[in-house]
């Protein structure tokens, strides 16, 4: 993973050192920390200047600093991993297969095949000499971040970097959109003295002849946030990108509505363990569950073995003590990050440990002393109030007012686990964050990773990533609580199951209000939108501790498979919470041998960690968050 940026010029008036923020450097070092370098390309002649930064995360093959430049002066910036369509040998580095694929390319349409082909996340910028072209862009679903920023017409400068700082300026950052990849001719602009850029989307298959009208329709999508003064067309010969998944199948089955060998005037209550094998019994269900994990089981394993191990692939088997974690996985002891734990423990050496991070936000005392409402009771039996009057951020990793919802499923989930696995040191981390730690981070560096997003529903996850995948906590040491710091490079996540599988809350009012038809349409939504709405958020969050984020629910093999299913077969919202929202993945859990951890219902981050409603209680998801804005002294 790196960070990455390039800083355009047109015109002579301004030096491009002008226009790099020093503290946006601060930023892309943090990301990219086993090396840092400066290009700069000045074409005097046409009155352009280019400033390409680079800061890489070492992950895979030999450490290969960026910018990487060719013989042909040819510049090459890569935030990626390339885990199919593309051959990368065990010791080589995907920087530099992709930049030698890249100076093979004699076409645009060379370039769009190349970037076609590839399955993994990734965002790039390449500056082709002889045709002094700019190209950038991020991949089909925005799984690394890239954020564009224009100055005033006057200036005529253009700024790409993977994170930005937030500003009160007039020139607000946005972030690329995910429509396809740009190019710039920096020749025509700089004759013009005038920024243009060209578009080639994304499109599911080239060789149907597409619409003017959705040409149209993408063109204005993604260009509603640039200044008035910079133009985007799309490319005269009409190529694009071919898209990397198969469309959503929308076929309309009935849902059965029933949990087999229950009486559903009881199902609420009666909902177990057992009721999953009762849909497990049926073989064309039992098919596509195991068709589904052995395809998220490749997923995981190519993102838990893509990964320079170093000294400790050399010995079969290592002291225990001597061993580090490599993987990590936020950890909530719910579906989807208990699936992803179980399948990485398939392929991580069985001598290395995993890394579970559980994060936990202190509760107010205020919220402990209210009302006697049902769940009032039970979070009062979880958090005593005076749990906290000893709280010592060194050792009290097990005070009751951090046992969140996160951490008591997460503790349930590690024993699961352990079941599964008793050989494998699990490494339960209990990440404790008080509210004033949480307000001094937020001002100093988590909200520029929010930037350019601004809710309060942003404002909420970033923060809890953010400190989760830190990886500063506690774990368990033969009974004793250690202070523990993740080593681990890589984090999985499991976005992109709830946006599939029908695992938010809104779905299921949206199919009581628009049956089977209207749910596939907002699965289709949520897909379209995953990338302005959480990816490029969660990698500039991860990212900040010079880690890199691993999306297995978004591995394009598994969104295939899973968009060739009719949604029947993926969820039924008959049914009740904990069964209905994400079942086949909740029979796959079933399958590979987890137990309670298959029936909790969904929880989202900011509510099992407590984040939530933690500084105000009367604020909406929605509303744009004020403390994200806030700054003391000195702005970064």
């Amino acid at each position: 993973m790196c960070g990455i940026c390039c800083v355009v010029t047109l015109g002579s008036q301004h030096a491009v050192h002008d226009f790099f923020n020093e503290d946006v450097l601060c930023h892309l070092r943090r990301r990219g920390p086993d090396s840092s370098q400066q290009l700069i390309k000045n074409v005097s002649d046409l009155s352009y200047q280019c400033l390409f930064s680079s800061h890489v995360l070492h992950l895979r093959g030999l450490l290969t600093p960026q910018p990487l430049e060719d013989a042909n002066n040819n510049i090459f910036l890569w935030n990626g991993e390339i885990f199919n369509g593309v051959h990368v040998g065990d010791l080589e580095n995907d920087t530099e297969v992709m930049f030698h694929h890249l100076a093979l390319c004699s076409s645009e349409a060379d370039i769009l095949s190349l970037f076609s082909s590839l399955q993994g996340p990734w965002s790039f910028i390449y500056y082709q000499a002889s045709r002094h072209s700019l190209w950038f862009g991020r991949d089909y679903f925005g799984r690394r971040s890239l954020l564009w920023q224009f100055s005033n017409e006057a200036d005529s400068a253009f700024c790409l970097t993977s994170v930005s700082v937030y500003s009160q300026s007039d020139n607000q950052c946005q972030e690329v959109p995910a429509s396809g990849i740009f190019k710039m001719d920096l020749k025509a602009c700089a004759t013009t003295k005038s920024l243009s850029l060209t578009l080639f989307p994304w499109k599911y298959s080239c060789a149907e002849k597409t619409g003017e009208e959705v040409f149209i329709n993408v063109l204005n999508q993604a260009s509603k946030d640039l200044p008035n003064h910079v133009s985007l067309v799309m490319n005269e010969s009409k190529l694009c990108l071919k898209a990397p998944v198969i469309p959503l199948n929308k076929t309309l089955s009935e849902v059965s509505g029933e949990c087999p060998g229950t009486n559903m005037s009881n199902v609420t209550n009666m909902v177990s363990v057992e009721t999953l094998q009762g849909f497990l019994a049926k073989q064309h269900k039992k098919k596509n569950v195991h068709q589904f994990i052995n395809v998220l089981n490749e997923a995981v394993k190519r993102r838990v073995l893509s990964l320079f191990r170093g000294e400790d692939q050399k010995t079969e088997v290592p002291c225990l003590s001597d061993r580090k974690a490599h993987i990590a996985v936020l950890f909530s002891g719910g579906i989807d990050s208990m699936v992803i734990a179980a399948l990485a423990d398939k392929h991580v050496p069985l001598g290395e440990p995993i890394d579970l991070l559980n994060v936990a936000f202190m509760i107010k005392e205020q919220a402990k002393k209210k009302g006697t409402t049902k769940k009032q009771v039970q979070h009062d039996l979880l958090c005593p109030p005076e749990g906290c009057k000893d709280f010592d951020a060194k050792t009290g990793a097990h005070l009751p007012c951090f046992d969140v919802p996160d951490r008591v499923t997460g503790r349930a989930g590690l024993k699961e686990l352990q079941g599964i696995n008793p050989s494998r040191t699990w490494n339960f981390v209990e990440i404790n964050v008080t509210l004033e730690e949480l307000k001094k981070m937020r001002q100093q560096c988590i909200n520029h990773l929010i930037y350019p997003l601004d809710t309060v529903l942003d404002d909420s996850i970033g923060c809890a990533i953010w400190f989760a995948s830190r990886g500063e906590g506690f774990i368990s040491n033969q009974g004793e609580l250690k202070p523990y710091k993740s080593p681990a490079k890589v984090v999985l996540t499991g976005i992109g199951a709830d946006e599939q599988l029908a695992g938010y809350s809104r779905h299921r009012v949206c199919f009581k209000k628009y049956g089977l038809e209207g749910l596939n349409k907002e699965l289709e939504m949520e897909l379209d939108r995953i990338s302005s709405r959480n990816l490029g958020r969660d990698e500039r969050i991860i990212g900040d501790h010079g880690k890199e984020a691993r999306f297995p629910f978004l591995d394009e093999d598994v969104v295939s498979f899973l968009n060739s299913l009719p949604i029947s077969e993926k969820a039924d919202l008959t049914l009740p919470r904990g069964i209905g929202e994400k079942l086949i993945l909740r029979l796959a859990a079933k399958e590979l041998g987890l137990t309670a951890s298959t029936i909790l219902p969904k929880r989202a981050v900011q509510f099992g960690s407590r984040i939530a409603k933690l500084e105000s209680n009367s604020e909406k998801a929605s509303d744009t968050c004020s403390r994200l804005k806030l700054f003391s002294g000195d702005e970064l």
